[in-house]
């Protein structure tokens, strides 16, 4: 046996930029036995695992290092172990193929001072073998795989309390539900999970054969109500263990893959070190293998100890703190439960301080102080056991630098500077409006009648048409009256009491079916305007009741309808890559952008900067244009337009690729736009300094297809911070949400099919909710605080294309790919 202790010159990472102790070797032992395969167990200070085959040590991490507490119960190879949840007192319950030992730590080394044995409590003898052990919520409980066989013993009676049998394999990880005391959740070899009710003794679910390879660690979170799973070709499996979810499956993570997001990303500058050491594929005898990562354990890890004593972790935002310890053969993983991707990754190979390189069992638990996380490994192809400190903080520092502190917000927090592309145009459509006026001022009154002698008298001003006009609306004080003033009353969104669940009306929009590629209510919820795939774009009440208003125009699907503020204007994109402007009083075309103005066909397309300009993407371009719309004709050239557009200034993609989808805010003043590339990539712009802010790299596994943003309403109100959130679709990879603060992904949401057709989402007007449309004929309402749906709206004939939020009302408008509007209102 061989005992080592690491110094302070010792446990520093050699590749580690900031130099701090990232990982440190406190403990490394030589068995005369390999435990490359048995369950090991941590818990606060305490690490637990087998010597020689048969002996029980148990090391106290703050204790003195030769303190090494050894206990003697078993003649056959140690297999499983676990700790009690309880701190007084601590138990630990070890397992073989002769017995079954619960020890109360307390008590042996009260007799180990004495210099006596310590003895525990024998449970039961030759079940077989026993993969893995778990202590009930209060101790009272043991519960045991043994083989095929799930077995529940009384920890102080030792009576047998139940026997669950069902799974087809060896039983590899189970669990006590830490929110229904009775259920227990176990997973098997069989690849499947199994939920058991232990008062009945009955079996409650059994999913169905989840992957190829068997399944090996089992994590519940008691926050979410959430089961992960890992297997051993490096799958996680995450189900909703809620009552009304019915054991919905929430998400399937890669781990190899996300690993290359991970490096993809650099998070940290020492990071291109180890990229070199990241294939995906190992070479062997000329042919590549794939490399699997074997999820080994799971474990929950809190890091709100760490946002409140590092200052320079300060901007993490608090769904960080709820993650997931994952370990591996090759190293930690640290998955963030909320959007699924990792938060840091520690590759054992990359430490030259670390004795074992590949592991064969891991456990790890997080420190009395939530500082620092223990790391229990043993080693796959040989006979030593290491205790490894981890320092969370500065691994904080180390892999999250790159990624905080952008400084950007949707809000502007700085007057328009005067080299900035909006000053310049404000400025030039100011100086193209003066010099109108000034023309007009130079031509005089002159007579219709051609002597120079005779003027005619009353022809220079308009003639009088009314001889008498009462005076109405007397308490006006003087003011005049809008013929576009919004005098719709809104009654208050009761958002916080229900969501739009409940059918309404519902209505096709074309008498042969033609499918509703987007909608959008305007400002004031009046109205709803939808794109159709018959070239047509149409303006509905938000009742769908009465006759829309139809406009037409263009040559293919109209992919994009926005509404301008003042609520006048309708704006269509098409793909025949023409934008067009429509007054919606006069019901005619104002403006027309076609294929010639730009060498590429416009793809999306939207008021900006309270309508102040046109923001528009061509190919790898983002044009921002200022524009004049004038509805007045005249008579002699009635189909010449008066109104034009001038480009004011031109960004382009950083990748090159086309731009897919582009937002920004238009009902109040921002410099943001953020776009979406073909390139699976996100650029940030900002048009006040007229440059690229940043860029969000592998953003989805395909391209976005459409960028939305938290835009809030003029009838409800929303902190200031729930301005920078903003969601990405793709399809095939679900949704994602991104705050523009710290430029990551903060939740992902899944469950919705979306597998072929590119389908719409929306934001509530009170930030709370998210819809999206599915290709299962159902439309899908998801909380923000949550990564599964809470509704599934039916009632749909086919793919729902597109969903719309009413921002005056409780009510949710749906749009299918036969041709059919639905609303949806609160219950």
């Amino acid at each position: 046996m061989r005992l080592k202790m690491e110094g302070p010159h010792q446990g520093l990472c050699a590749r580690d930029s900031c130099g701090s102790k990232v990982v440190v070797e406190k403990y490394l032992l030589e068995s005369g036995e390999s435990a490359s395969h048995v369950q090991l167990a941590c818990r606060g200070r305490h690490c637990a695992f087998p010597r020689d085959g048969n002996q029980l040590c148990v090391w106290d991490v703050e204790g003195p290092t030769h303190e090494l507490l050894t206990l003697h119960g078993h003649r056959q190879s140690i297999t499983a172990l676990a700790f009690g949840n309880t701190v007084d007192p601590l138990l630990l319950c070890s397992t073989s193929l002769d017995c079954v030992v619960v020890w109360n730590l307390d008590t042996c080394r009260k007799k180990m001072l004495q210099g006596r044995t310590p003895q525990g409590t024998v449970l039961g003898t030759c079940l077989g073998t026993v993969l893995c052990v778990r202590f009930g919520l209060e101790d009272h409980m043991v519960a045991m795989g043994a083989g095929n066989t799930i077995l529940v013993q009384d920890a102080k009676d030792q009576c047998v309390i139940g026997e669950l049998q069902g799974h087809a394999g060896p039983v590899t990880a189970l669990e006590f539900c830490p929110w229904q005391a009775d259920v227990i959740i176990s997973v098997s070899e069989d690849r499947s999970f199994k939920v058991w009710d232990l008062s009945r003794g009955s079996l409650l679910y059994s999913s169905c054969v989840l992957t190829a390879c068997p399944l090996l660690s089992l994590f519940l979170d008691a926050d979410s109500e959430q089961l992960v799973t890992g297997s051993a070709d490096g799958q996680l499996w995450v189900f909703s263990l809620a009552e009304r979810h019915h054991y919905r499956h929430v998400a399937r993570v890669n781990l190899r893959k996300k690993r290359e997001v991970f490096y993809a990303r650099r998070l940290w500058p020492g990071l291109h070190c180890l990229s070199e050491d990241l294939p995906s594929t190992k070479h062997l005898g000329g042919e590549e293998v794939e490399v699997t990562l074997p999820i080994l354990s799971l474990a929950h890890c809190d890091l709100s100890a760490i946002l409140s004593s590092d200052c320079s972790c300060a901007s993490l935002s608090a769904e960080r703190t709820r993650c997931l310890w994952i370990g591996s053969s090759a190293g930690l993983f640290l998955l963030n439960l909320a959007n699924l991707e990792l938060e840091a990754l520690l590759q054992y190979k990359d430490f030259r301080s670390l004795s074992i390189q590949v592991a064969g069992s891991c456990s790890v638990t997080s420190g009395a102080s939530g500082l620092k996380a223990l790391c229990l490994l043993t080693s796959l192809f040989g006979n030593q056991i290491a205790v490894l400190e981890i320092d969370l903080a500065a691994l904080a520092r180390a892999q999250w630098s790159l990624a905080e502190g952008w400084g950007l917000s949707v809000l502007a927090s700085s007057c328009v500077l005067p080299t900035s592309p909006l000053h310049l145009g404000t400025i030039q459509g100011k100086s193209a409006s003066q010099k109108q006026t000034a023309v007009k001022s130079v031509i005089k009154d002159r007579p219709l009648v051609f002597h120079s002698k005779i003027r005619s008298s009353g022809y220079t001003s308009a003639p009088c048409v009314s001889m008498f006009s009462p005076k109405i609306n007397s308490r006006r004080d003087g003011r005049k009256t809008s013929k576009f003033s919004n005098s719709y009353k809104c009654k208050g969104c009761p958002w916080e009491n229900s969501v739009p669940t409940k059918p309404g009306q519902q209505v096709a929009v074309a008498y042969k079916p033609a499918a509703v590629c987007c909608i959008q209510y305007s400002g004031d919820g009046r109205r709803l305007a939808c794109g159709l795939a018959n070239h047509l774009s149409m303006v509905f009440d938000a009742s769908l009741t009465g006759k829309p208003v139809v406009f037409s125009g263009h040559n293919g699907a109209v992919s994009t309808v926005c509404w301008s503020h003042n609520r006048r204007w309708l704006l269509s994109v098409a793909q025949d890559g023409a934008l067009r402007v429509w007054s919606l009083c006069r019901k005619e075309l104002l403006l027309l952008l076609g294929r010639g103005v730009f060498p590429r066909p416009v793809h999306s397309a939207q008021f900006y900067y309270m309508d102040t300009f046109l923001l528009l993407s061509s190919g790898p371009d983002v044009h921002l244009l200022k524009y004049h719309l004038d509805p007045c004709r005249d008579d002699l050239n009635r189909y010449s337009p008066k109104s034009w557009f001038q480009p004011v200034h031109r960004l382009s993609v950083a990748s090159g690729a086309h731009v897919t989808s582009l937002s920004a805010v238009n009902d109040f003043y921002s410099h943001i736009v953020l776009t979406a590339a073909r390139d699976r990539s996100l650029e940030v712009f900002d048009l006040n300094v007229g440059r690229s802010a940043a860029v969000i790299a592998e953003a989805h596994s395909r391209p976005v297809h459409q960028i939305c943003q938290n835009k809030g309403s003029l009838f409800t109100a929303q902190q200031s911070q729930a301005y920078d959130l903003f969601l990405t679709t793709a399809i095939g990879d679900g949704l994602r949400l991104w705050d523009l603060r710290t430029l990551r992904c903060v939740r992902r949401f899944e469950g919705h099919p979306n597998r072929c057709y590119p389908c719409g989402i929306a934001f509530s007007p009170c930030g709370r909710f998210m819809a999206c449309g599915a290709e299962d004929r159902h439309a899908y309402v998801y909380d923000m605080g949550s990564s599964t749906f809470s509704h599934r709206l039916p009632g749909h004939t086919d793919t729902v294309t597109g969903v719309a939020f009413s921002p005056s009302a409780a009510q949710l408008a749906t749009a299918t790919l036969d041709g059919k509007l639905q609303l949806f209102c609160a219950e």
